[in-house]
């Protein structure tokens, strides 16, 4: 809704306005502030003055979003709301805009159909932009999904999920962008400022430690703070310093005690006090559990507040106003915090349109399909087996329903993608059966390699029978394997292993054919016992409405692969910090808690102790001596790329250089990475990348800067960072566990 044209204010109602506010009640004011308009004003300054020209009412109205499934159609809701995760009313006087919230990480959410017939752009899984080690991809999708949201007149997105995957079983670690606190920090904070390119909101989420799923609502993750400090919270500050988001999302779990979305530490101390965070904290959908200490932790705005056991910032607020037990200035701190996301975006000022827009399908699905290229991983290719060649005339495709699509993560993130749903298959229980379903995009990889072979004979098994599939891959030039691994939000996997008998579907065929490459579309890391026995593995994650092209054009070399790992293989569960999901087996124990994820449910809360604390990922692999499946940035190419002439500079902060050269026959792209070891520690710490794009032949001379604060250690009784200086090395590698080459670098001590 577009703000409304006001005539200059009478001084007789600046006085009268003035008074009303000395009293400590706001009055209505219907002409146009100088200072809330102006554009060239702070946009605090703005938000304080539309703050101080509310009504009471429009306070608290605007402190809580209501649930669409649950208030449309009820007496009194607003006619103008669509049916997805959040909705407040706009207050047209002081031209302060509805809030329409869609859930968004991967695309236009519309997960169960909820508006019928509306489909969205779908993005690869987040671990797929990661794996591009390319910012460039992340802002591009970000900057894809805000335009479309904002065409479908959404203006706040529930996007740029951060949390570290800590455990290889989460089941939203298709969500996130890996284990490392750099990556995950550069690319959350270049997805969120495309979103927020087209003048809408986007969260930062969720704040903090939401690394399982399993018991989310009664889960309470501990971590010391200065670990959690050089881990998880970095990941954070990285994020919110680039993509300057409009709000953070409290997570649901509880953070050393307290829940995250009534943690004093976690919302005021550190994201207020030490980081000076200027715009606002919303909730989880269902996360709050209080009045008083939720206001007073640092809460700004309940959201989706119909799924609370109560509406906390509704009426009982009002009470603990009215009784003292809350400010009326601590009301309008959170408003001010509000407004300051809806003015410094851009929304205030470019309000989103009254009606759809047309929106250019065509031209985004390109984005997305250049972002599965981009990050997928070639893990196996021996004796070069891909790319697959024109000469290959017998081509078996099997399983994974490769005939019809790919297959797409669970949860409130599932969009309804252009082109259609090819499947879709109702959960029967589980706490994600309300909002979740195992869906395929209409996008048939077997489509997409026949229309590359028009002279192959291609033929399609469905895998169900590994007899009948060995017998068809016996007499192929090659067989290509689709194996699929499904994850949603609110349930983990039990363990790694491919489900459904698909390990021994790849050994029966790999034993008939030595040609045999498995195409993984996975949420995480799986285990490969029948990896040396397959010439080829190529992850494609959960590929996105474009995956069927995307993955065949990889596999016949049309895109040379260049994906890293951005998280961890494990050769086993034994070898990670858990080995399987805290408290899986109590709420095993508890039917209606763990159909409801504990919510609503008396069942005690258990703590997940991240032992680990800040060595998550690949460091906690080194930091064990532990040899992993595929280690952290991990992946193949099909031409290789060598290092040389590194040099070091130390002081205050490394500067690292070095020549990166095409050694092979084909055009390529390279993520180079610098790794640190702090005094006394083996531990790698990613300080540096950079993604390049050479031709054969090509050299080129990098430098980066070293990140200073994973250099490192948080201090607690300082509040701040201190490098203790002395000699560091540096290393060059192609990924975590290449030693590469390495420098010695001496560093000055400083704290900042």
């Amino acid at each position: 809704m577009s703000a409304h044209p006001f005539a200059r204010p009478s001084r007789k109602h600046l006085l009268l306005a003035a008074a009303t506010l000395a009293m400590g009640v706001s009055a209505p004011v219907q002409a146009q502030n100088t200072v809330w308009s102006d554009t060239k004003r702070p946009a605090e300054e703005r938000a304080a003055a539309l703050v101080s020209a509310m009504t009471s009412e429009e306070k608290f109205e605007l402190l809580h979003t209501l649930f669409p499934p649950r208030v449309i159609g009820t007496p009194g809701a607003p006619t103008d709301m669509l049916p997805s995760a959040g909705y407040s009313r706009a207050i047209p006087r002081l031209g302060i805009p509805e809030l329409r919230e869609s859930d968004a990480s991967l695309g236009v959410a519309n997960q169960v159909e909820q508006r019928k017939g509306d489909t969205a752009t779908a993005l690869p899984a987040s671990l797929a932009t990661a794996s591009s080690f390319d910012p460039a991809i992340a802002y591009a999708g970000g900057a894809m999904i805000g335009a479309e949201a904002r065409a479908k007149t959404f203006n706040v997105l529930l996007a740029g999920g951060v949390n570290l995957t800590r455990d290889p079983w989460g089941g939203r670690n298709f969500e996130y962008l890996g284990e490392d606190p750099l990556l995950s920090g550069v690319m959350a904070g270049e997805h969120i400022r495309g979103v927020q390119s087209n003048h809408i909101m986007s969260t930062v989420k969720h704040f903090a430690l939401n690394s399982q799923e399993t018991g989310r609502m009664i889960a309470d993750a501990r971590l010391d703070w200065p670990a959690m400090h050089e881990s998880d919270l970095l990941a954070f500050k990285i994020a919110i310093e680039r993509g300057k988001p409009a709000s953070v999302m409290c997570s649901y779990n509880r953070v050393n005690g307290d829940y995250a979305c009534e943690n004093h530490m976690l919302l005021t101390d550190i994201l207020r006090g030490q980081w000076g965070y200027q715009g606002f904290v919303m909730s989880d959908w269902g996360a709050v559990h209080s009045t008083v200490k939720a206001a007073k932790a640092g809460l700004d705005q309940e959201s989706g507040a119909e799924l609370d056991k109560a509406i906390y910032f509704g009426e009982p607020l009002q009470k603990a106003v009215a009784s003292g037990e809350v400010s009326m200035g601590e009301v309008d701190t959170k408003l001010r915090n509000i407004l300051t996301g809806v003015i410094a975006s851009g929304l205030y000022d470019h309000p989103t349109p009254a009606h759809e827009q047309t929106i250019d399908y065509t031209a985004h699905a390109q984005v997305a399909q250049r972002a599965a290229e981009e990050g997928m991983v070639l893990l196996r290719n021996a004796g070069n087996m891909l790319p697959l060649t024109a000469s290959a005339k017998r081509i078996v495709v099997i399983g994974g329903h490769a005939d019809i699509g790919v297959l797409s993560g669970g949860g409130s993130s599932q969009v309804r993608s252009v082109g259609g749903v090819a499947l879709e298959i109702p959960l029967k229980s589980g706490p994600a059966a309300s909002f979740s379903r195992t869906t395929w995009h209409s996008s048939s990889p077997l489509a997409a390699i026949r229309a590359l072979m028009p002279s192959a004979q291609v033929t399609y098994i469905d895998g169900t029978d590994p007899a009948a599939a060995a017998a068809a891959a016996r007499g192929a030039d090659v067989a290509i394997i689709f194996a699929t691994q499904w994850r949603t939000e609110a349930e983990d996997v039990p363990d790694l292993a491919l489900p459904d008998g698909q390990d021994g579907l790849i050994e029966a065929v790999a034993a008939a054919n030595p040609h045999t490459a498995v195409v993984l579309e996975t949420g995480g890391a799986v285990k490969m016992p029948w990896l040396t026995k397959v010439g080829a593995v190529l992850e494609a994650w959960y590929p996105g409405q474009r995956g069927g092209p995307a993955i065949a054009n990889v596999l016949f070399g049309k895109v040379n692969p260049s994906g890293h790992l951005p998280l961890t293989f494990p050769a086993s569960e034994a070898q990670a910090p858990r080995p399987a999901p805290v408290g899986l087996e109590m709420l095993r124990g508890n039917d209606a808690a763990a159909n409801a994820d504990g919510n609503g449910v008396d069942v005690p809360p258990f703590p997940i102790t991240y032992q680990e604390g800040a060595n998550a990922g690949y460091r906690w692999y080194a930091a064990r001596g532990e040899k992993p499946l595929f280690p952290f940035g991990y992946g193949l190419s099909y031409t290789h790329f060598g290092y040389s002439h590194l040099s070091v500079t130390g002081g205050t902060q490394p500067v690292i250089s070095f020549d990166v050269t095409n050694l092979g026959k084909r055009d390529g792209a390279d993520v180079p990475q610098v790794y640190a070891t702090l005094p006394g520690s083996p531990v790698p710490r990613l300080i540096a990348f950079d993604r390049v794009t050479l031709k054969p032949g090509e050299t080129r001379r990098v430098t980066l800067r070293a990140e200073p604060r994973i250099l490192a250690h948080w201090d607690e009784a300082t509040k701040g960072w201190r490098i203790a200086g002395g000699r560091y090395t540096v290393t060059l590698a192609h990924d975590a566990a290449d030693r590469g080459l390495s420098a010695p670098v001496t560093l000055t001590p400083r704290s900042f």
